[in-house]
């Protein structure tokens, strides 16, 4: 990692990397999780962060294949600026109450296929924020762990976008979210152009899920005017159980309000019977096919 302690195995700037054989890096994050405020609450949030296990910057034409990564002090495996990126065949794996320890995480990157995947972690099985695009996520078995996410955008006012995202053919197991659009108020730019199909949910809390209202810290976060926009997402064939009752929420921005989402086939009820709710706010769009819970979006401009 060089001078930098929040990278353990780091490769900056390699074109045609391919990483494999069937191994095992073990990250021994078990000493950083202890010191994590997540789990001390007496322990400040603002110390130094952990180190990523393996983590890959400005490269291009990368494969990381076969190998198992476990045990992450924070995120298993990481890309950040990288271009024409290939994850595959992978075993991420970490305690369920382990903080940080996303499986894959992206920032800045763009012509990603992430597929084929067994996941099990403490934060976020796949996530991606700021300037992601064209990226493909298929066939990931992810649970437990906190589900497939698309940012948390906007924090600190920054300007995020990320385009042109497919996630399909995944299943998700105790999970605390399901596949999850968040973003902060006050926050800039977009996330558009994103379908989620045939998503199988097993015991998941909160299957559905946009969250224009994000917030990850002690104190509540200050009501802010701006936010990063969504638009064009689609939940198409997304069926199974939900640990709560509510299994889809989207809560968008009073003055950038979700537009053109759908729901199409989504088949969704409470673990043990019975029918679950939607809650929507701002948002519109169309519902398609058998929709349950019923949609609850608004037709036309919210």
């Amino acid at each position: 990692a060089g001078r930098d302690p929040m990278k353990w195995l780091y490769i900056y700037g390699v074109d045609g990397l391919s990483v494999s054989g069937g191994g095992t890096i073990d990250g021994v994050g078990q000493e950083w999780w202890a010191r994590s405020c997540k789990r001390k609450k007496t322990q400040p949030c603002n110390t130094r962060p952990p180190p990523r296990a393996l983590h890959f910057e400005e490269c291009r034409g990368v494969s990381v294949q076969g190998v198992t990564l476990q045990n992450g002090p924070q995120f298993h495996l990481s890309f950040t600026r990288c271009v024409d990126v290939k994850a595959s065949f992978l075993r991420l794996v970490a305690p369920a109450d382990s903080p940080n320890t996303d499986g894959i995480h992206l920032n800045d990157s763009s012509r990603v296929q992430i597929t084929d995947n067994l996941i099990s972690t403490g934060d976020d099985c796949v996530s991606m924020v700021g300037n992601c695009s064209d990226v493909r996520v298929r066939d990931i078995s992810c649970g437990p762990g906190h589900g497939i996410s698309i940012g948390s955008l906007g924090k600190n006012r920054t300007t995020d976008r990320v385009e042109n995202v497919r996630v399909d053919t995944c299943l998700l197991t105790n999970t605390t979210n399901g596949v999850r659009i968040k973003s902060w108020q006050g926050g800039m730019g977009s996330a558009r152009d994103l379908r989620f199909e045939s998503i199988v949910m097993k015991n998941v809390s909160n299957p559905i899920i946009i969250d224009q209202y994000y917030c990850d810290q002690p104190t509540p976060c200050a009501n802010q005017t701006e936010a990063v926009e969504v638009r064009k997402v689609e939940f198409v064939d997304v069926r199974g159980t939900s640990a709560t009752a509510r299994a889809i929420k989207i809560a968008c921005s009073d003055t950038a309000p979700c537009t053109e989402l759908e729901l199409r086939n989504v088949n969704l009820t409470v673990v043990g019977g019975g029918a679950a709710t939607a809650s929507c706010y701002r948002a519109s769009g169309k519902a398609a096919g058998v929709v349950a819970p019923a949609s609850c979006l608004a037709k036309g401009d919210p």
